[in-house]
């Protein structure tokens, strides 16, 4: 082996859902809006001036910190900003993980947690979830360098009520806690209201999904202003300008447009709700999802069968080839007209099974 091979870091990337480049699918594996962003994005693209593009945008990204801090009722201070909460996440682990003690995080989760434990050399220990895939707090209540968790969390859909997460926070005030609220929009409280109360609490949030921006890479977190300050510290260090112009503007006519990011998580959720129904009458079994997907296991047919046959009629949803959930498919909520599409599919893939 060549010496210079052994300078090399090497992990286990992580593996997103399929991107196809085929036409005429229907993609419900990666836990995209199906819906369009707000009529003002496009607004403001079409008088977006091309000619400030040849200079930097703003390392603060002033504009939209501060019309989040405004929408949600928080200083400016306490909001950070990154492309995408993937990027915020990042700069988290980098930034206050930072002990030799392992940090905590469900054992079923979102598998870029370890990936990023890994990356940055952090220990890292994963707690069970309970037979019904919910977090017990009380796993959480052992010595650590540090925790994260999804509410609701990912693949599973499943909300914690916001007494459980408070206590998580409670039993670890020594280290910093994020909950990473990605799907919040779509069923919960957020642990927002909690950051006030909690000095080592972050939120963290995503334009990606309940404001159909996933191609924009906007995430946001809320924190008390020490957090933001040391996040903003690693950012800095890392890239001055990780936020592009045209982000920051469209992002803050997302927010703006308040009326429109409701209505847009009404349909979703009335259509999860509708498609939990069917999806019982085709004999899949679920937890109550409070997501923008279905985690859902058929009664007969395994899964990673019932994922390659519907990808064969050009129906992506998300299969997971690893333990205890290898009989699960992730199914984003679609429009109703693709969730008709993907049931039709599915009867006749199920027959009389």
């Amino acid at each position: 082996m060549k010496a210079w091979k052994n300078n090399i870091r090497r992990v286990e990337p992580y593996v997103p859902g399929e991107q196809p480049k085929i036409d005429g699918i229907i993609k419900l594996n990666t836990n995209e809006n199906p819906y369009p962003p707000t009529p003002e994005a496009a607004r403001a693209a079409s008088h977006f001036d091309m000619e400030k593009l040849r200079l930097y945008p703003d390392p603060e990204v002033t504009d939209l910190v501060n019309v989040i801090a405004d929408h949600y009722k928080m200083d400016s201070s306490q909001v950070f900003v990154g492309v995408g909460s993937d990027d915020v996440l990042a700069m988290c682990f980098m930034t206050f993980f930072n002990s030799d003690k392992p940090i905590l995080f469900p054992d079923i989760s979102y598998s870029f947690y370890s990936v990023w434990a890994d990356l940055y050399r952090i220990p890292y220990e994963r707690p069970a979830l309970n037979k019904d895939f919910k977090i017990v707090p009380s796993d959480y209540y052992k010595e650590n360098g540090g925790v994260v968790f999804p509410n609701p969390n990912a693949p599973t859909a499943l909300y914690m009520e916001l007494d459980q997460v408070e206590d998580i926070i409670r039993h670890n005030q020594d280290v910093i806690v994020i909950v990473d609220e990605a799907y919040i929009d779509f069923g919960g409280k957020s642990a927002r209201e909690l950051v006030n109360k909690y000095e080592n609490l972050l939120v963290v949030q995503t334009f990606s999904k309940s404001r159909s921006m996933a191609g924009m890479r906007i995430g946001y977190a809320f924190g008390n202003p020490e957090l933001i300050r040391a996040l903003n510290d690693v950012k800095f260090s890392f890239n001055s300008y990780t936020m592009n112009m045209t982000s920051i503007a469209y992002g803050v006519c997302a927010v703006k447009d308040n009326e429109y990011f409701e209505n847009t998580c009404r349909k979703i959720i009335a259509t999860r709700e509708r498609s939990a129904i069917e999806l019982a009458k085709r004999g899949f079994t679920f937890p109550e999802s409070s997501a923008n997907f279905i985690f859902a296991s058929h009664k007969s047919i395994p899964a990673k069968e019932i994922f390659e046959k519907l990808k064969e009629k050009k129906i992506f949803v998300r299969y997971f080839n690893q333990p205890l959930i290898d009989n699960y498919l992730r199914i984003t909520i679609g429009t109703d007209e693709q969730m008709d599409k993907l049931f039709q599919a599915l009867d006749e893939i199920a027959g009389g099974k």
